[in-house]
């Protein structure tokens, strides 16, 4: 047993981060302003995307998403089975109807096959998720987005660097939404951005994540001088504030840096964990890059311990884990509403029951992966020698 617990998603935060913070403090500015308009445009630069607006989580921006498209009652959204439930979540809050689609077997990735299959005269959108930090094909994507007149919202909470044929996911022309929540490449321990080529939907966005007023605080307060806001639409309260991004604007040219790290770290592990009952994940495609967010293995059908199993012996040991994710449809509020059964997603299905995500990060050593492959190696053997 290790003498301090593997955290699982431990962010990597040092002086520099600290010492932005510490400057917003002091400066009495803490609320929404000048370095969140800062950490936009960093964001907007690196992406490739003409407008960035930051917001209070990545759910937040799939909210706004689709309210700004007039997405709602008696539309309907192709979502992937295989996500968190706060892409389908979205959905449901706009009045909407999450049509869950599977996944292709290896990636996990939502099958653009059964989403287009799935598509009806009331499908308004689909929501695909880079899941893992793992591009989705945005050639057939958009392809798809094309042929049938469909709007496009990126979940690209794990995809911040990921890269699709030379080209950096949230730089394809359609809403693209990413996250900063605390286990993130990037974090500013809670907080999310929406990008867009669109001038229009991002002025709307900014509107409608501070309660619809016409002037946010920054501009209502700011040396310019005073202004009376109004309200033009009702909104909600989904700004992100200055202390966050200024986490967020000294993480952000770490990125590229920390997804080597974590490519690094993938390789080291499929090396490491070659004869145990586990399957790594099948390699980037070409011509892409992977964001490296999550490593996820699956346990093998004939493991002498199911992955929940493996997963409590693997936290007495001092091993922290995580499960990305039991699907949507496996969820009682998804199941119970729409009649949803295990056999109608029998990848997505498969995956929910086998997945596991190990520790990986700029905040993970060597020992630790090493620490991580012994504790797996003890489990397995034991269990299997009790067998």
């Amino acid at each position: 047993m290790r003498d301090q617990f593997l955290v699982f998603g431990r962010p990597l935060i040092g002086d520099e981060e600290i010492a932005e913070v510490v400057d917003s403090l002091r400066s009495g500015w803490v609320g929404t302003g000048p370095k969140v308009q800062r950490f936009e445009q960093q964001l907007a630069d690196y992406v490739g995307a003409a407008h960035c607006r930051c917001l209070s989580s990545c759910t937040a921006a799939l909210i706004l998403s689709l309210r700004i498209l007039g997405i709602g009652p008696g539309d309907e959204v192709l979502v992937p089975a295989m996500t968190f439930v706060a892409s389908a979540n979205a959905v449901e809050h706009a009045g909407a109807t999450p049509v869950l689609v599977d996944s292709e077997p290896g990636t996990g990735l939502i099958d653009l096959d059964g989403a287009e299959a799935a598509i009806t005269p009331r499908t308004r959108a689909i929501m695909p998720v880079h899941l893992a930090g793992r591009p989705v094909d945005m050639d057939r994507l958009d392809g798809l987005r094309d042929r049938y007149g469909l709007a496009v919202i990126e979940d690209a909470a794990h995809a911040l660097g990921a890269e699709w044929r030379g080209r950096r996911i949230g730089a394809f022309g359609n809403l693209a939404a990413f996250s900063f929540y605390v286990t993130k490449n990037v974090t500013t321990v809670e907080g999310g951005a929406l990008v867009t080529e669109d001038a229009g939907l991002a002025e709307a966005v900014e509107r409608l994540a501070l309660h619809g007023l016409s002037a946010g605080a920054w501009q209502r307060f700011s040396e310019e001088g005073f202004r009376h806001y109004e309200v033009v639409e009702p909104g909600f309260k989904y700004n992100m504030t200055d202390v966050q991004a200024a986490i967020g604007l000294r993480q952000l040219p770490k990125l590229d840096r920390w997804i080597g790290v974590r490519a690094q770290q993938w390789e080291r592990y499929d090396a490491l964990l070659v004869g145990l009952p586990l399957s790594t994940p099948v390699p980037p495609a070409l011509r892409t890059r992977h964001a490296r967010h999550l490593y996820q293995v699956l346990v093998e059908p004939d493991a002498p311990l199911g992955r929940d199993e493996l997963i409590d012996e693997l936290t007495e040991l001092g091993i922290g884990t995580g499960v990305h994710y039991r699907g949507v449809h496996l969820q009682p509020y998804y199941r119970e509403r729409y009649g949803l059964e295990p056999e109608q997603f029998p990848v997505a299905t498969d995956i929910s029951e086998r997945t596991l995500s190990l520790p990986l990060g700029p905040a993970v050593s060597e020992a630790d992966q090493d620490d991580v492959i012994a504790a797996l190696s003890a489990v397995l053997a034991r269990a299997r020698e009790a067998v």
